[in-house]
């Protein structure tokens, strides 16, 4: 089934019945470049909020579809830095799907291990020593995540400075070959706690603790996790570079339009 057939008009066009003329162009629906269910749900929530705010209630919403549901294969993430892999993904569920993508990479970056885990987040464990990924039980009787804690914990030992920030690189693309992607890049600031502390979230959330909050990741609830997280910061900048090159705030004349 094609992308059109799938959201019932073209793929990066906004209905005329929902839209004024200051919306024409607006991308009101796009892949997701991810196949995880609860990242689907998570960007959603984020994107579409800022669309209420004072002023831009007549903007239209921006509904997702996850790579998956179009048959969409996960990309290859080489580089070495979250932007490059952000925007191969955004251009990887382009190209297969002829929609406008969005895509994110998202770590953890720990400045006394030299930005590890960084872009190795999701396999810091995997990236480990046989011996070591069986001393912490990984993959048999430890989660994914819990053995990426037990790791950092581990390394982080003989350091004295335990500071951390979460990293997220968005890129959003028109097309496959689109010049002029959106890209922006935000970080959640916190430190690695001793020990781990919440039952929310996932990955590094349990262990990273925020001094302003006097809680980890993994306790706070989910409006307040939105509220602060690298994700929720780098998807307002996002909604506002959306709205600067797709609905600018002054109306273009007749005369331009048809220029």
């Amino acid at each position: 089934m094609t992308a059109a057939a799938m959201t019932g008009f073209e793929p990066g066009l906004v209905p005329l019945s929902t839209a004024d003329d200051r919306y024409m162009n607006w991308p009101s629906t796009i892949v997701l470049a991810s196949n995880n269910a609860g990242k689907l749900k998570e960007f959603q929530a984020l994107l579409n909020a800022p669309l209420n705010a004072t002023g831009c209630a007549e903007a239209p919403a921006i509904t997702l579809i996850s790579q998956s549901a179009l048959g969409v294969p996960e990309a290859q993430e080489p580089h070495p830095t979250f932007i490059e892999n952000a925007l191969a993904k955004a251009r990887h569920a382009s190209h297969i799907t002829g929609l406008p993508a969005l895509a994110d990479d998202s770590g953890l970056c720990v400045p006394a291990l030299q930005g590890a885990p960084g872009v190795h987040s999701a396999r810091f464990a995997s990236l480990a020593a046989e011996s070591d990924q069986k001393r912490w039980g990984f993959p048999s009787r430890t989660s994914k995540d819990a053995a990426n804690a037990l790791r950092l914990m581990e390394e982080l030992v003989p350091h004295a400075n335990r500071t951390a920030y979460y990293v997220c690189a968005l890129a959003f693309v028109l097309h496959a070959e689109d010049p002029e992607p959106l890209i922006t890049c935000t970080r959640w600031w916190g430190e690695i706690a001793q020990a781990g502390a919440g039952s929310g979230g996932f990955g590094y959330d349990a262990v990273f603790y925020i001094p302003a909050l006097g809680q980890t990741a993994a306790q706070l609830d989910a409006p307040a996790k939105n509220s602060y997280s690298h994700r929720a910061q780098a998807c307002t900048q996002w909604i506002a570079a959306l709205r600067e090159r797709f609905a600018p705030t002054s109306t273009p004349t007749s005369s331009n339009r048809a220029a």
